[in-house]
């Protein structure tokens, strides 16, 4: 955790400079009959050291002047006089009042050294984010475009040659093209809403059933080679909550078990209600996920090391995000003896009766 007195006005810390100066020098009043008056002027140095480490470099020098003078005035005999009679002394309030200007500017530089070297990291990192997004938006968007733009021109160019099989089969290409591009630029607007921080669920009843056997039919509509399972009990209750998000978080799910796992994979999709939670899991018994990188598969842009081309590392920041929003957690274990399970919780009200969906 850091420290900042950027928020701080100038003035503000002129004011925390002389009064905890001031504090210091009262606790160093009260022991001085009995620890001395150079334990005192540790006590103060200590005090400019503490003050410099968080506060800009004009209060620090105020703090290390004031303590000097306080020194001088209040502890270094004879008291309540700014004379020094013994050249010991002399030497001694001098060696101080250097000593602590010293280290208030050599600690107020480490301080702009540090700072200088976290944005230098800052900015390195965003450059390194930027062209990680880059590099996915140009892959994940080029290629549905690139697929509309020739399935379009063979359309347009060689529409006499075509049989009727060969057009359906092209305006089916742009059909999947359209929705895989109008999937990616939905996932940048979800992003962008999701840290905007002014995102709302619009809760209503809900039909779980529903919704999951239609998101599933059209994840299968992608010509997956996975098989997909539905286990949800045809009783299950309404629940009262974000539909669309809801739906975003199932379908980000399903699609990337299908694009991460193997051919053969089995998909189960679980749901379940108990005290007015509603429960979600989706596992897989595919290769499931590095035990290290675990922490870091809900972070914004975030792609498995050595995972194949394409993603822009949105979909399970989503997912997070939305359950989230609605109150909910999403976490992620891996299971034995191979895959990987999600689990979503999110609380909701509950209705059995059922046609509170039509209201």
């Amino acid at each position: 955790m850091k420290f900042s007195t950027g928020n701080i006005k100038v003035s503000v810390q002129y004011i925390i400079s002389f009064t905890i100066v001031c504090l210091a020098a009262f606790i160093g009043y009260i022991i001085s009959d009995f620890a001395g008056y150079k334990v005192v002027a540790y006590i103060l140095l200590v005090t400019v050291s503490l003050l410099s480490m968080f506060l800009d470099i004009a209060p620090v020098l105020l703090a290390a002047f004031l303590s000097a003078l306080i020194w001088d005035f209040f502890f270094i005999p004879p008291r309540f006089t700014l004379q020094v009679k013994t050249t010991e002394d002399a030497l001694m309030l001098m060696m101080y009042f250097i000593i602590a200007l010293v280290n208030a500017v050599l600690t107020y530089k480490i301080r702009q050294v540090q700072k200088i070297a976290r944005e230098k990291e800052e900015k390195n990192n965003t450059v390194k984010l930027y062209n990680t997004l880059l590099n996915s938006l140009s892959h994940e968007l080029r290629t549905p475009i690139s697929t509309i733009i020739g399935a379009t021109d063979t359309l347009q160019n060689n529409s006499a040659k075509l049989t009727p099989e060969n057009r359906f089969e092209l305006i089916g290409e742009i059909s999947k093209a359209s929705f895989r591009l109008n999937q990616q630029v939905g996932n940048l607007l979800n992003m962008s809403r999701l840290e905007s921080g002014f995102i709302e669920p619009k809760n209503d009843w809900c039909d779980i059933n529903e919704l999951v056997y239609d998101v599933v039919k059209t994840v299968e509509e992608n010509k997956i080679t996975q098989k997909i399972s539905i286990n949800i009990n045809p009783e299950i209750p309404l629940f009262k909550l974000d539909e669309g998000m809801l739906e975003q978080i199932i379908y980000n799910l399903l699609n990337n078990a299908t694009q991460y796992t193997p051919a053969d994979t089995k998909i189960d999709v679980i749901a379940m209600g108990y005290a007015d939670v509603l429960q979600i899991i989706i596992e897989d018994n595919g290769n499931g996920f590095p035990e290290d990188e675990i922490k870091n598969v809900f972070h914004k842009f975030y792609r498995l090391k050595g995972a194949q081309a394409g993603g822009t590392g949105l979909g399970l920041s989503i997912v997070k995000g939305y359950a989230e929003a609605m109150g909910g957690t999403v976490r992620l274990e891996n299971i034995r003896p191979k895959g990987a399970r999600f689990t979503i919780e999110i609380p909701a009200k509950t209705s059995y009766l059922k046609n509170l969906k039509n209201e």
